[in-house]
């Protein structure tokens, strides 16, 4: 069962939730207020977005159907500058890592399922973030491009993908300069690695 038809499950016979509706550009939810919130995209898309103290932005993870994210999932050791927001009109079911921790009195079904599927998505989303490790340890653009391009077409089985950000935001995501971004997707146009129509990247190697 996804995640987010289980959480619907759950949302209607055991723990408290809440179902939020957000629209692009609304911030669901920040890294401040220490409430140990966890957070499921049932619909949408949304990013981790942080500036640091010169105001550079950088996108720390991007959201899309039946991820999870929230303080309960990440240190404590963070800023008022570090906040998710949608990039798309979302839905959003929010609760407490405190009410799914402490035994349903009701022994039930949902509760230990809700459980079982949390911690399958924590063990991938250290793997995700290890990915991410990855692609930003690469030393030039080119290959942060191509590293990011062949983690999408491996999630996607396809050679044709689609990009989730946009191109200033994808700069952000590779903690690039844009216009050296920029130059460097034309020249892997022209050298025959990749094609481009709008955010569809389709790969040639």
């Amino acid at each position: 069962m996804e995640i987010s038809n289980l959480i619907k499950d759950t949302f209607n016979n055991c723990i408290k939730m809440q179902r939020k509706f957000f629209k692009k550009g609304d911030v669901i939810t920040n890294y401040i207020e220490k409430r140990k919130q966890i957070c499921i995209l049932i619909s949408g898309n949304a990013d981790l977005i942080r500036y640091d103290l010169n105001g550079n932005k950088d996108i720390i993870e991007n959201y899309s159907k039946n991820d999870i994210f929230g303080e309960a999932l990440y240190p404590v050791n963070t800023n008022n500058e570090l906040f998710v927001q949608a990039t798309e009109n979302s839905e959003v079911i929010l609760f407490l890592y405190d009410d799914i921790k402490t035994k349903c009195k009701n022994n039930c079904k949902y509760h230990s399922t809700l459980v079982s599927g949390l911690l399958e998505y924590v063990i991938n989303n250290a793997v995700n973030q290890n990915t991410r490790i990855e692609i930003l340890s690469k030393r030039t653009i080119r290959e942060k491009l191509l590293s990011y391009f062949s983690l999408l077409s491996t999630k996607s089985f396809s050679k044709t993908i689609t990009l989730p950000f946009s191109l200033t935001n994808l700069a952000d995501y590779l903690s690039v300069d844009r216009s050296a971004m920029m130059r460097e997707i034309k020249s892997l146009i022209n050298e025959g690695f990749i094609s481009k129509n709008k955010n569809k990247i389709r790969i040639l190697y």
